[in-house]
């Protein structure tokens, strides 16, 4: 391997590495017709945890739509429901366990041009033995109370 060969290898490890988690979109409905551009829509979206292995999130949100949304200038509604699933065996690092109700980022969107994103963090119940999500939306200067969460007990798999 030559040095620029290796240099690009890195550099590509290391994006890998910082790429935010992506969701799959499963479907969505027009909640607003608009003559020009597509319509306002509520989408709905799954991610598996990217720490967790056996827990997929699947949430909904509304985006905006017309020429401003076309065009990815629109700002999108800060309302967002969530649900979380156990869907195989759950294993928690150590790090995660001894996490004592810090939130831990799971998923970031961004939902208009600049400053608002769209947030799921993760907490870890020690006293129950759940893993507690939330979803929710803010800015630079000014977030919104809207939210919603899901917990996941953590329960041993059922093997077939």
């Amino acid at each position: 391997m030559n040095k620029k060969t290796t240099t690009n290898f890195i550099f590509l490890l290391l994006l890998i590495g910082v790429m935010p988690v992506m969701a799959d979109t499963i479907g969505h409905v027009d909640t607003n017709f608009k003559l020009i551009g597509p319509d306002d829509k509520i989408v709905i979206e799954a991610f598996d945890d990217p720490s967790i292995t056996g827990v997929t999130c699947y949430y909904s949100h509304a985006t905006t739509g017309g020429l401003k949304g076309a065009a990815g200038i629109a700002e999108d509604s800060s309302d967002a429901s969530l649900d979380c699933k156990q869907t195989g065996h759950i294993t928690l690092t150590e790090e995660i366990k001894n996490s004592k109700g810090d939130a831990q980022k799971v998923l970031k969107k961004r939902t208009s041009m600049l400053f608002k994103t769209l947030q799921v963090m993760r907490f870890y119940d020690d006293k129950r033995n759940t893993l507690v999500y939330l979803v929710y939306s803010d800015k630079i200067l000014e977030g919104s109370p809207n939210n919603s969460i899901s917990v996941v007990p953590v329960m041993p798999w059922r093997t077939q």
